[in-house]
């Protein structure tokens, strides 16, 4: 029988799961994307995802690939999945791609985006969706830090002590601070993250956002290659993974219904 490889793209408020990884006794996307694609496919599917979101972490597009031998029109894998998925998870489109596409490897690059609510009141609606901090941000000067981080480093000073990537090493492609009213966004493009990375740079952004650190110290931070150098990190629920790149003879322009995130992201990154 000829297997069909297929992509996915999926979006899902972390608040309520363990992240992506598959785990016994815990909610999480993986398995709860296992069981709906297999139960439209009727039989076992096991989907691979782009990279692994912690605990608590949301997704506005995270993509994961998975080979069955079923045959079904895109539309009745997207809203058959989605019939059985939680309403936490949702599948935004679904493709045949070439057998050599892997949702993990092909990709080309991953977008982070981190999300603080800067107001002085707490927020009801947006509890689980960004970290509050009453202190007034300098975002000009957290934005001016962060460029310390653009290239290639190593960036053991950002990862989690229990991390168990093989290298260090990554490159920052892009990032930015921005400000938008009350939010203030970090966006941070590369071509890979360690275990709890964007949480740690932002913790450590935060800090010179309130003056309780000189932009320089971020650049002393990565050449410590320590993660006692750095600062706290920030809590899960302001991160979001928010975009995957890939070749587009691997896989074209997606989503082209536009579904998506409604939050207000700055698009300059």
């Amino acid at each position: 029988m000829t297997r069909a490889r297929l992509a996915v793209g999926l979006e899902y408020d972390g608040s309520g799961l363990h992240g992506w990884q598959s785990q016994s006794a815990s909610p999480n996307v993986q398995d709860s994307v296992n069981e709906a694609l297999s139960r439209v496919a009727d039989e076992e599917v096991r989907c691979m995802g782009a990279g692994r979101t912690d605990a608590g972490v949301h997704a506005i597009e995270q993509v994961a690939h998975f080979e069955t031998g079923a045959r079904r029109s895109p539309r009745d894998w997207l809203f058959g999945a989605n019939t059985y998925l939680p309403d936490d998870i949702n599948l935004l489109w679904v493709r045949e791609v070439p057998g050599d596409f892997h949702a993990r490897h092909s990709a080309l690059s991953r977008t982070y985006a981190y999300l603080i609510l800067n107001r002085s009141v707490r927020s009801a609606l947006e509890r689980n969706r960004a970290w509050l901090i009453r202190d007034r941000l300098d975002d000009e000067a957290m934005n001016r830090a962060a460029q310390a981080l653009t290239g290639e480093h190593d960036f053991s000073s950002f990862r989690a002590a229990d991390c168990q990537a093989r290298s260090p090493v990554r490159r920052i492609m892009d990032i930015r601070v921005r400000r938008s009213g009350q939010r203030v966004w970090i966006l941070c493009r590369a071509n890979g993250f360690l275990q709890r990375m964007v949480r740690n740079i932002a913790g450590s952004l935060a800090l010179v956002g309130r003056g309780r650190e000189a932009g320089a110290w971020i650049a002393g931070i990565l050449a410590a290659r320590s993660r006692e150098a750095a600062g706290p990190a920030a809590p899960p629920q302001g991160l979001y993974l928010q975009q995957i790149e890939y070749p587009p003879d691997l896989l074209p322009e997606r989503n082209p219904a536009g579904l998506g995130t409604l939050l207000p992201i700055p698009k300059d990154i």
